[in-house]
């Protein structure tokens, strides 16, 4: 890939981000650094960043990624040559998420499961023609310039903060093929280092992304409710468990150990995956009474408030 052009936007940073990405500019000039302007009245930061790159950027092949991910050698090249072998006309790739704080590992792991009840097996994502199921990760979306263009890029989706599954939809929709894979050995990414991060990036995606794909508000607070009601189903176990100790009741010291243990298992699993220590398991409940909060926070917010990333969006 020797003609390629990277593209940073430094969007609004107030650090010294322009200043060191302009040094390395100056010795590379496959880098062109943009000095990125306030989003216009409607749009979303993210939105109008990724549109400010794409309109100086010259090649037939797009990808749009974070700048906090980090990226193999190899990454590139194969995401290439799935997009050709799969004639897909977006690649788009879940990468490992590094979690090392204590509510890094205790939080996230509920919303992989989550998202992984939500969307469904790699096969299922990859033969999904419904605009319903559809979605990409914003973290890494490769297009052909061709498809990016036709179904009308970051600007059909520029007043929403989860553009990354709306431009997916738009592919679905307009019978563009997207092929989902994982990447877990050739990218990394932290999506948060704090638990009111967490909270807040969580908060701002739930109950816009769930609005967006039942496209009914009635509906949309249904399906938060199920939610609510599924994670908080979780806790009964330690409850039992409780109760149990208090009463000196072996049965129901002997159930909800039982059910206490047996999810533990299940998040042990998935924090195995996710290369952080399985016995954060353990601490299910307290990710549990977390989501739970980031559930009622974002159904209480609807779309009328959004924080991200120093800014505010407020809609009726």
């Amino acid at each position: 890939y020797r003609k390629i052009q990277v593209i940073l936007v430094d969007d609004r940073s107030t650090d010294s981000t322009a200043a060191i990405a302009e040094k390395v500019q100056q010795d590379d000039a496959r880098l062109t650094v943009l000095r990125g302007t306030d989003p216009p009245k409607g749009w979303y930061g993210k939105p109008w960043a990724c549109w400010q790159a794409y309109q100086v950027a010259q090649g037939s092949i797009l990808l749009f990624t974070d700048a906090d991910t980090v990226h193999s050698p190899a990454l590139l090249p194969r995401s290439v040559a799935a997009l050709e072998t799969e004639r897909a006309d977006m690649v788009t790739v879940m990468p490992h998420q590094e979690m090392l704080t204590f509510w890094e590992r205790v939080v996230q792991p509920w919303w992989f499961l989550l998202l992984g009840l939500r969307f469904g097996s790699l096969k299922r994502l990859n033969r999904n023609r419904n605009p319903r199921h559809a979605i990409a990760n914003g973290q890494f979306i490769l297009t052909t310039r061709d498809a990016y263009e036709w179904v009308g890029g970051h600007k059909k989706v520029f007043d929403t903060v989860i553009e990354d599954l709306m431009l997916a939809v738009c592919y679905v929709r307009g019978g563009r093929r997207i092929f989902f894979a994982l990447a877990d050995e050739d990218m990394t990414t932290r999506m948060y280092s704090t638990l009111p991060g967490i909270i807040e990036g969580w908060s701002k995606n739930f109950f816009r992304g769930t609005l967006e794909t039942t496209k009914s508000r009635p509906l949309a607070y249904l399906a938060c409710a199920w939610t609510l009601v599924f994670v908080s189903a979780f806790l009964l176990p330690i409850i039992m468990l409780a109760i149990g100790i208090v009463n000196s009741s072996p049965a129901q010291i002997a159930f909800g150990g039982s059910g206490y243990l047996g999810v533990s298992l299940l998040f042990a699993v998935i924090l195995r995956a996710s290369r952080a220590p399985p016995w954060y398991g353990l601490l299910y409940p307290a990710g549990a009474a977390v989501t739970v909060w980031i559930i009622i926070r974002a159904i209480l917010r609807g779309t009328r408030r959004i924080e991200w990333k120093g800014r505010t969006y407020s809609h009726g």
